[in-house]
């Protein structure tokens, strides 16, 4: 099997190096690990691409490169540059330092690398491990992903619904932020919502006397609605969420065209 792997923390963040393990072990002995990550932090930028300036990619080592964009590029990159021979079998990407579940979702740029890779057809799934009080205790915060990665990637590849229509689905995985041995197992899970939990931002002068403004984050810890992503996360369960790049409030379709047509 070959594997095409990215994150949006960066080529040199220790959740990529958790990744790669996870991939390698998924890819055998026979198979290959290729990864194509961001030189430098891109957490946030969603499913941005470099449309408007090129970028710079770096040979980083065997099957290893870096490159100057988003998470959505290096895919773009992995697919049309760098990976010989054809696409590779499945895109990971991750694992992503935080949380990336309810409307975190919207923001990730590592769900945003996942998203890349199935809009051309290729099986994606992003992984992230959420962080909280209990895995600032570990010695390794990634611990839950490292130990349950493989067999939650494994069942996902035989287990999930693949599908090869337009915007095929593609899967988003939050570990629980939780010890290993106190993780409850899988749930599937629909994308969950903070209420009044949203981003803002916040003014600050630099200096200089400038103006600038900080983006502000909110509490994680708050659960989603029962069922949901984030709540089960709380509760000690991966999240599995199946997801696709069709935007289209499906629900209101057929109310919309009775009102305007």
């Amino acid at each position: 099997m070959r594997i095409l792997i990215t994150n949006d923390d960066g080529i040199n963040a220790p959740g990529l190096k958790v990744l790669t393990a996870i991939a390698e072990e998924i890819a055998g002995a026979d198979g290959e690990v290729w990864t194509v990550a961001p030189a430098f932090e891109q957490s946030g930028v969603g499913h941005a691409i470099s449309y408007t300036h090129p970028m710079m990619i770096a040979e980083m080592g065997p099957r290893r490169w870096a490159a100057e964009g988003s998470p959505a590029d290096c895919v773009l990159a992995g697919l049309f540059d760098v990976l010989p021979d054809g696409k590779p079998d499945l895109v990971l990407s991750g694992v992503n330092r935080g949380n990336n579940a309810a409307e975190n979702v919207l923001y990730s740029g590592t769900v945003g690398g996942a998203m890349e890779a199935a809009l051309h057809g290729i099986p994606a799934i992003a992984l992230s491990q959420y962080m909280g009080p209990e895995t600032a205790k570990l010695d390794d915060p990634f611990e839950t992903a490292r130990t349950h990665g493989v067999k939650t990637v494994r069942t996902i590849m035989d287990r999930g619904v693949w599908t090869a229509d337009d915007y095929g689905v593609f899967y988003n995985v939050n570990f629980p932020p939780v010890a290993s041995d106190d993780c409850k197992g899988i749930r599937v899970a629909p994308q969950g919502y903070r209420r009044d939990m949203g981003f803002g931002v916040e003014p600050h002068l630099s200096p200089t006397g400038r103006r600038f403004l900080w983006v502000t984050g909110a509490p994680q810890q708050e659960p989603t609605l029962p069922g949901s992503d984030a709540a089960l996360n709380l509760e000690g369960y991966i999240s599995v969420t199946p997801l696709r790049a069709d935007l289209t409030a499906h629900d209101v379709l057929a109310e919309l065209k009775d009102r305007l047509e």
